[in-house]
């Protein structure tokens, strides 16, 4: 029987990616950062599942604005990096699980979750830095990894609490699948930030801090949270935050904070990670 073993939070800033991938990781500005991270790459290579399922938002990469789904699952064999318009990051081709991918959609919609399916799927930085935070700069990803985009994009979005019941019936679905596999399940997007109109820049600690809290003391108070309070509190791109609502619900009711690591700024973002393991 699969399962899941631990869950991961993460902004997914390009910035962080871009630092990577031309050796600016060292620099002062960057530095801070990248030794916050040291502890969380160590966890992630001693518990390297052989899949992770990772929610993420694309940025009208693959998705054109008239045509984003609420919740798309990614069922291909491998998921090329995507151009954002800069050409593809040279990280390593994303390697797929159709199997229990396909076994996600079909379980989902059995839930009444409304799954979109893509059997084509460039993925943008959105999905990519998270690994590079995880994995660094690796010949080959040492995990498959199933695409699970979420619409932070568009109105209307999915609220807090319908990402945490998705996160749910993940759950269910993988403890369903006949296959012996550990698996992941990341987060990713956030923490507080906006990138224009007259607030760009703006980041909440006291918020964000807060929303990580309640990750492991009160993971319901996290569903309560409108949109409207994430925009205002936590800037118009800080909606992304619900993403990881997703990740907690497919975890235990209770989990051990592993590591947590808060930085500002980050490209004039808020940078959260945190690392989850079920009791």
């Amino acid at each position: 029987m699969a399962r899941i073993m631990a869950g991961m939070g993460t902004s997914h800033v390009p910035g962080a990616g871009a630092a990577m991938d031309n050796g600016k990781t060292g620099e002062p500005y960057w530095e801070p950062l990248f030794t916050g991270l040291e502890p969380l790459r160590k966890w992630h290579s001693q518990n390297v599942p052989d899949v992770n399922i990772i929610v993420f938002n694309d940025h009208a990469t693959s998705f054109s604005l008239d045509n984003y789904s609420t919740f798309t699952i990614g069922v291909a064999e491998e998921f090329q990096p995507a151009d954002e318009g800069w050409g593809p990051r040279k990280v390593p081709v994303v390697e797929g699980h159709p199997e229990l991918a396909w076994h996600l959609v079909e379980e989902l919609i059995f839930e009444e979750f409304d799954m979109a399916v893509a059997g084509s799927l460039d993925v943008d930085h959105g999905l990519t830095v998270p690994l590079s935070i995880a994995y660094d700069q690796p010949e080959k990803w040492p995990t498959k990894v199933i695409p699970l985009c979420v619409n932070v994009i568009q109105y209307p979005q999915p609220t807090p609490l319908r990402c945490f019941k998705l996160g749910q019936a993940i759950r269910r679905a993988v403890d369903s699948f006949d296959k012996d596999l550990s698996v992941g399940i990341w987060g990713t997007g956030g923490l507080s930030h906006q990138l224009g109109g007259e607030r760009a820049g703006v980041v909440n600690p006291k918020f964000d801090n807060t929303f990580l809290d309640n990750m492991t003391k009160d993971p319901m108070a996290n569903t309560r949270i409108s949109h409207t309070d994430f925009i205002r509190e936590a800037g118009s791109e800080g909606i992304e935050m619900i993403m990881w609502n997703v990740m907690r619900g497919a975890l235990n009711e209770t989990v051990k904070e592993v590591y947590r690591f808060y930085h500002i700024p980050v490209s004039a973002t808020a940078y959260g990670g945190l690392i989850l393991e079920n009791e």
